[in-house]
C-alpha cells in the first residue's frame, strides 16, 4: 500500500508536476512485475517471506497532521484489499505501465516510477 500512500501524498501536497518537491518517500518506487515496489522497504522486510511481520519496538517517525490525514484516507480506499487485489489495481494504473514500457509481464525491471507521471495520473483520479 506504500505506493498508493506515495502518490496521494505526491499529488494533494504538490501545486503541479513540474514542482514535485514535497515528498513523503526519500527515493522512488520501481516497477517490478508484481507492482510498485519501494526497494529499500522490500530489502528490510523481505526476509519475512509470507510470514506475519514482528511488531516494531523502536522510535516512530512523527507524521504530521496532513500526512495523519491522508495515510487514514488511503488506507480507508485501499486497506480494504489483499496482495493480489493490489497488484491488479497497481498493474492497471498508467505510471507503472509507461515504467514497464514494453516488458512482458514477467520480465523483472528495475525502472523507476516517474513522479511526474505519478502525480499527472492521481491529479486525474483525485477530479
Amino acid at each position: 500500500m506504500h505506493m498508493p500512500i506515495n502518490a496521494w501524498h505526491l499529488t494533494l501536497n504538490n501545486e503541479s508536476a513540474d514542482d514535485l518537491n514535497i515528498r513523503l518517500f526519500e527515493n522512488k518506487f520501481e516497477a517490478w512485475v508484481h507492482g510498485a515496489v519501494y526497494p529499500e522497504l522490500y530489502d528490510a522486510y523481505k526476509r519475512y517471506g509470507s510470514s506475519v511481520i514482528p511488531k516494531y519496538n523502536g522510535t516512530l517517525y512523527e507524521f504530521s497532521p496532513d500526512e495523519v490525514d491522508i495515510l487514514s484516507q488511503v488506507n480507508k480506499i485501499y486497506g480494504q484489499y489483499d496482495g493480489n487485489q493490489l497488484e491488479s489495481i497497481n498493474h492497471q494504473e498508467a505510471p507503472w505501465k509507461k515504467a514497464r514500457g514494453n516488458l512482458a509481464w514477467y520480465e523483472p525491471s528495475h525502472v523507476l516510477i516517474n513522479d511526474k507521471d505519478i502525480f499527472e495520473y492521481y491529479i486525474q483520479e483525485a477530479a
